[in-house]
């Protein structure tokens, strides 16, 4: 039995469109890495507020969705960057091409 937990996802706009998809500490071979995948619109919400320095409800507009939506994905995407620096992980960036989402 599947169980769903609230409303499906809502398509998120994207304007950064990554080069480089994948990053590891040095010196490490990519196959003996545990991976942690970075969705494209959690790298947005990093870059929205991280980079560009702008302010939730700004950055959800640029988005278009919601404040809460957009702190959902921020946290995600600290949380997991945290996480690979520490613990040695490689950085994976998966999704849509950023021109086909919302």
């Amino acid at each position: 039995m599947m169980t769903c937990r609230g409303r499906p996802k809502s398509p998120r706009r994207v304007e950064c469109s990554p080069e480089v998809l994948y990053f590891k500490p040095r010196g490490v071979p990519l196959k003996e890495l545990e991976t942690v995948s970075l969705a494209i619109e959690e790298l947005e919400a990093l870059r929205l507020a991280d980079l560009e320095g702008l302010q939730q409800e700004e950055a959800a507009i640029s988005m278009g969705i919601s404040r809460r939506a957009f702190w959902q994905d921020l946290q995600n995407a600290r949380k997991k960057v945290a996480m690979a620096l520490i613990e040695g992980m490689a950085i994976e960036i998966v999704g849509k091409d950023p021109k086909d989402i919302g």
